[in-house]
C-alpha cells in the first residue's frame, strides 16, 4: 500500500510505502526535505502536518517534546494515509547523489587530548560532491553506522576532513583513537544532512558551536570566505576549558584576514588564567546581540546546547526559518 505526500508551499509530491518513513520516501524521490540525525533527536526535519495522520512505531521522538501538536518529524514518522506537510525544502540537496564509497585513511592527527583530525582519501579519480555543513556515515561491518560532520569546504575536496571526539566507553571512538591506522580501508555513505548555508540570504551570520560542533561550522565559514560572501560573520565556540579549543589559531586567522569576522571563545569551566568569556555559549551570543531578528544562525553541538540556544534565540526575535542546526546525538548503544 502507498500513500501520497503533498508539500506546501512548493506543490511537490511523492509517494511513501506503508511502514516507510516519510523522510526515506522523500530522499528516494530526490525531494530535498531538511533533516539531520535521522533518529528523532535533533528536530531539524520538523514539519507542520496540515492534513493526514502519522504514527511513530517506536514511540514519540524526543525532539517533539514541547512542540505544537501539528508538528511531525518526517525522519521517524510513518504515514497512516495521505499527508499534506508544510515544510521548508532545500532544492539544492536533491541535486547531489548520496553515494556509498570505499575510502582510505590518509592521515590521523591528534588535535587535543580527546579530539582526532581524520583525513580520508577516496579512490583514484573520485571526488565527493557535498554542501558545506553536511555529514557522512561510516558503515561498519556489523551493520552499525556512525555519523561525523565533514569539516572541510567543498572547494577543498582532495581529502575529506573529520574531527572525532573520544567518547568514554565508546567502542568505535576507542578503536579510532587506539587502533585505526593510516591506509586502513573504510566504507562511507555521503553526503547526508541539510545543515547547509542559505546562500541567497543577505543577513549577517552567527555561528554557534559546542565542542566538535566546530567541525561543520569550519566548513561553512571556509566556504563563505571562498565564495567571497561579504556578510558579517561571528563564531561563538563553547568548550569546557582552554585545552578543548583544539584549533584556536584558525578562527584567529579568520579574524586577522577578514574585518567583518568575529571570534568569541566561551569556557564553561574556565582555567584560572582565563580572562575571556565564561558560562553558556548562547548567553554570550545574547549579551552581544539582544535582538536576533535580522540574523541567520547556524548551530552545531550537543542536543542540550542546541535546544537551549534555540529557545533563547526565539525569545530574542530569531525566526525559525533563519535558524539552522546540527545536533550531535551519540549512538544510543554507547558504542
Amino acid at each position: 500500500m502507498t500513500f501520497k505526500v503533498q508539500l506546501k508551499p512548493s506543490g511537490h509530491s511523492f509517494t511513501v510505502q506503508e511502514g516507510e518513513t516519510v523522510l526515506a520516501a522523500a530522499l528516494r524521490a530526490n525531494v530535498g526535505l531538511p533533516y539531520g540525525c535521522r533518529s528523532g533527536c535533533c528536530g531539524a526535519c520538523a514539519a507542520k502536518l496540515s492534513d493526514g495522520e502519522v504514527i511513530y512505531p517506536d514511540g514519540q521522538p524526543p525532539a517533539l517534546e514541547g512542540r505544537a501538536a501539528d508538528v511531525c518529524l518526517p525522519c521517524m514518522a510513518r504515514a497512516a494515509g495521505d499527508l499534506t506537510l508544510e515544510v521548508r525544502e532545500t532544492d539544492s540537496l536533491a541535486e547531489i547523489e548520496v553515494r556509498t564509497l570505499p575510502c582510505r585513511v590518509a592521515k590521523v592527527e591528534h588535535l587535543a587530548h580527546d579530539v582526532i583530525q581524520l583525513f580520508l582519501k577516496l579512490p583514484e579519480g573520485q571526488r565527493l560532491q557535498f554542501h558545506a555543513g553536511q555529514y557522512l556515515e561510516f558503515l561498519l561491518a556489523d551493520g552499525r553506522r556512525r555519523a561525523f560532520s565533514i569539516a572541510n569546504a567543498p572547494h577543498d575536496d582532495e581529502l575529506i576532513e573529520l574531527h572525532i571526539r573520544h567518547v568514554d566507553g565508546g567502542k568505535f571512538t576507542d578503536w579510532v583513537f587506539n587502533k585505526l591506522q593510516e591506509r586502513s580501508i573504510l566504507r562511507i555513505e555521503a553526503p547526508l544532512g541539510s545543515f547547509v548555508l542559505d546562500e541567497k540570504s543577505e543577513r549577517p551570520m552567527l555561528f554557534v558551536g559546542g565542542g566538535t560542533g566546530f567541525a561543520p561550522l569550519k566548513g561553512q565559514i571556509e566556504h563563505a570566505i571562498h565564495r567571497g560572501m561579504e556578510r558579517p560573520m561571528a563564531l561563538y565556540w563553547g568548550v569546557r576549558a582552554k585545552r578543548d579549543l583544539y584549533m584556536p589559531e584558525l578562527p584567529e586567522r579568520w579574524v586577522a584576514e577578514h574585518p567583518d569576522f568575529r571570534f568569541v571563545p566561551v569556557l564553561s569551566e574556565p582555567d584560572t588564567d582565563w580572562t575571556g568569556r565564561t558560562g553558556w555559549v548562547h548567553e554570550s551570543v545574547l549579551a552581544d546581540y539582544p535582538d536576533l531578528s535580522g540574523f541567520d544562525i547556524y548551530m552545531a553541538g550537543p542536543p542540550a546546547m542546541i535546544f537551549a540556544a534555540r529557545d533563547a534565540f526565539r525569545a530574542a526575535g530569531a525566526k525559525d526559518e533563519h535558524m539552522f542546526s546540527d545536533a550531535f546525538e551519540y549512538a544510543k548503544d554507547g558504542n
